[in-house]
């Protein structure tokens, strides 16, 4: 019941703080200039975006998740269309205990088939190792196990952004197809989700995972989806600094409160 409330204080806090921008751009008579027009966004919680870096930007991003883990990886515009990247990371490192490194070095390649248009939005195609949470090892086969939330793998991405009065607030939606399969759980997956801001500084992001390929007895989730949720610090046109909020309908077996991590995104320029 708790998380219900709590997705709809959220949403009712989003719909009010662009109500009072409105209200108070309509007495003043005047816009704000777009923010930071040098944050292109690529991805929202953990789902991707149509988006891309230019070529000659990089990113760099580390990401603090429970049970002290800390995850890292840099992104690469090789193109105005193409970007590849790594990521690497740990659970408890932050922790007294020996930390439990993931398997391997992930990867993500991204390439930009179609701008966005004034009607259609853009689309992306690309692959994604990288799952997030613990590295769960295999119970089930021979094959080397999963992550708490799976990886997207190959998947397919539209994105289409709104001027909103001086703003914009961005609609996204995909499919994929992820390569953990050692619950066997094989099924094409799906996502939408949505980001905006609500002034210069402050910004919001919301995705849901339907989670389809993660609803079977042998998998982790519950049947529900993967709702999750971000609150954006944009400190400078560089620098964005987000809390994490994960898993707000309940869908993880085993688990009964909300996944919450901390988030730093670095881009720069060559």
């Amino acid at each position: 019941m708790y998380r219900k409330l709590f997705v709809s204080i959220i949403v009712a806090f989003v719909v009010l703080s662009h109500a009072n921008i409105t209200l108070a751009q309509f007495e003043n008579d005047e816009l704000p200039a777009m923010p930071f027009p040098n944050w292109m966004p690529t991805k929202l919680v953990d789902c991707p975006t149509a988006g891309t870096l230019k070529r000659a930007n990089f990113n760099v991003i580390m990401r603090a998740y429970p049970n002290g883990g800390i995850l890292a990886g840099t992104n690469i515009g090789l193109s105005n269309r193409f970007m590849i990247g790594v990521s690497y990371g740990s659970e408890g490192i932050i922790a007294e205990s020996p930390p439990n490194w993931n398997p391997r070095v992930e990867f993500n390649v991204k390439l930009s088939l179609v701008d966005e248009g004034l009607i259609y939005p853009a689309m992306t195609v690309g692959f994604c190792s990288q799952g997030y949470g613990s590295f769960v090892d295999s119970n089930y086969n021979d094959n080397n196990g999963r992550y708490t939330y799976k990886s997207k793998g190959f998947y397919a991405v539209g994105s289409k952004s709104y001027p909103f009065h001086g703003w914009q607030i961005g609609f996204h939606g995909g499919v994929n197809y992820s390569m953990e399969q050692d619950d066997d759980d094989k099924n094409l997956d799906f996502f939408i989700g949505m980001d905006t801001r609500l002034n210069k500084d402050v910004g919001v992001v919301m995705e849901y995972d339907f989670a389809t390929n993660d609803n079977r007895k042998t998998s982790l989730g519950n049947g529900r989806g993967y709702l999750n949720f971000a609150i954006q610090w944009l400190y400078t046109d560089n620098l964005v600094m987000e809390i994490l909020l994960k898993n707000l309908v309940d869908n993880r077996k085993g688990v009964s409160d909300i996944w919450r991590g901390l988030r730093v995104t670095y881009i720069e320029r060559f």
